[in-house]
């Protein structure tokens, strides 16, 4: 716990960016490969998680009515914020634009969708961790 404690330089929100950066890179390595493929369905559904994490976002800033439980509370909901809105975007360009299953430009957005997905499910942790754990 002291890894990644509010305190600590090392903060919840690094690790969950560098995770993130990680998941993105093998996703779009993968696609290319032709070892995974994004469908519509599966689209959808993390466009409608994206959403249910924003909606998770705005409940958790009227929770704390006026007072933030942890220093690092503020980067943890930019983090989520960010995540949400680039996971809404390229979740919304994949299935506006049909691209071939093993080129460049579909592997990169779909490395990019599952970049920021990423992001959403570790600075949503990230953000339960700051409100539940840190009494600064």
């Amino acid at each position: 716990m002291s890894l990644f404690c509010c305190d600590n330089r090392r903060s919840c929100v690094t690790a969950a960016v560098i995770a993130s950066v990680i998941v993105g890179v093998v996703a779009a390595f993968l696609t290319f490969a032709g070892t995974i493929a994004v469908t519509p369905a599966f689209l959808w559904v993390v466009f409608g998680i994206a959403v249910g994490f924003l909606a998770i976002a705005l409940a958790s800033t009227s929770l704390i009515q006026g007072t933030v439980p942890c220093r690092s509370f503020c980067s943890a909901l930019n983090a989520l914020l960010i995540g949400v809105l680039g996971t809404v975007l390229f979740a919304l360009v994949l299935l506006a634009v049909s691209f071939a299953a093993t080129s460049i430009i579909g592997a990169i957005i779909t490395g990019a969708l599952l970049l920021f997905f990423a992001l959403v499910l570790t600075a949503a942790a990230c953000l339960v961790k700051c409100i539940v754990n840190c009494n600064n």
